[in-house]
């Protein structure tokens, strides 16, 4: 599997944050497809507004009159599309808007089965060829005890033998893993033959612990490719509300350290007239093993800027005056705490 440098993300598709007109969304994958290298790697979810962002995926490729086969889709499956029957969305409340319908958990051997059909039925004329488990992390952090864990460890390991399932009988080209903790990560890949993994909100500019490194060069030795995904944490670090899903609040202590680092970021950024886009993409690509970036846009001019990210040019005295200020840490390996 060759993965392009640039994945496209699409929680925009499934109104995070925001709801956009389906003009807007059809423009957006219209973009994608115009300015990417085939195949064009969309990274999606039951999860993105309970399955809204594969009906708009699916819809603007058809619009598009995309090839199936010019077109790699990423499913991250364990969120199962069902009726709303609250006011809104009973998962992440306040992060997806205008949605009608609910997503609920559903990590088990039969139940990543009917969220990989369900995600295809969304999709319509394509199919999902790299596929993993979503949010496992969040899923073992609802275990009350250590009896519970090991139950909801095996949910998750019946949830894997599906997929391998899946794979063997060439359903699917591969299997991976998206989370958010990267510990969980790594205790899974001990356990399961990945063929790629997604981290996010884990390894950024402003974020890169010596573990994850660590971590990170064993996925290499072992051929796992990684999709760094996140690296913008919300949004914040290009001057963004929200951080890691959250809206920041300035009275707030842990938060207000948050402002501080992205001030003194904006700062040398303004220093050397570098964007701050462009230095949180470059980064993250440094990682070990790392071979994309997934990136997300809610605006249709900004596919084509995206993709320049990784390759808009850097002086080295922005990094320099980066390490001295000790907004990353020399090697790039340890995390700087404020």
């Amino acid at each position: 599997m060759t993965l392009p440098k640039v994945v496209f993300g699409t929680s925009g598709l499934g109104n995070l944050f925001t709801a956009l007109e389906e003009t807007t969304k059809e423009a957006i994958v219209r973009e994608c497809l115009a300015h990417s290298p085939t195949p064009v790697v969309f990274d999606t979810a039951g999860k993105y507004g309970a399955g809204l962002a594969l009906e708009a995926l699916g819809a603007g490729l058809r619009k598009a009159n995309a090839a199936p086969e010019k077109v790699l889709i990423s499913n991250k499956l364990g969120w199962l599309r069902v009726p709303l029957t609250t006011p809104e969305p009973t998962f992440e409340p306040g992060v997806w808007k205008n949605l009608h319908y609910d997503a609920v958990q559903r990590i088990s051997y039969d139940g990543i089965l009917e969220c990989f059909e369900q995600g295809n039925s969304l999709l319509g004329n394509y199919t999902a060829q790299m596929v993993s488990v979503h949010d496992p992390d969040e899923y073992l952090a609802k275990a009350r005890d250590k009896e519970e864990e090991e139950q909801l460890l095996a949910d998750i390991m019946g949830a894997y033998q599906a997929l391998r399932e899946l794979k063997l009988s060439g359903r699917v080209q591969s299997v991976g893993i998206g989370a958010k903790n990267w510990r969980v990560i790594e205790r899974i890949s001990g356990k399961v033959a990945l063929d790629w993994v997604m981290i996010a909100n884990s390894f950024t500019i402003k974020t890169h612990p010596r573990a994850l490194h660590t971590f990170l060069e064993q996925l290499q030795q072992q051929g796992v490719q990684v999709i760094n995904s996140a690296v913008f944490h919300s949004g914040f670090l290009t001057g963004g509300n929200y951080y890691d899903y959250q809206l920041i609040n300035a009275a707030d202590e842990t938060h207000q350290q948050h402002l501080k680092w992205r001030e003194e970021f904006f700062s040398v950024c303004n220093a050397h007239a570098v964007q701050p886009a462009a230095a949180c993409v470059q980064f993250a690509l440094k990682a070990p093993g790392v071979m994309s970036i997934a990136l997300n846009t809610t605006h249709p001019q900004r596919v084509a800027e995206n993709l320049g990210l990784a390759n808009a040019p850097i002086p080295s005295a922005f990094w320099e005056e980066m390490k001295e200020k000790q907004l990353i840490n020399s090697s790039g390996e340890a995390t700087v705490h404020y």
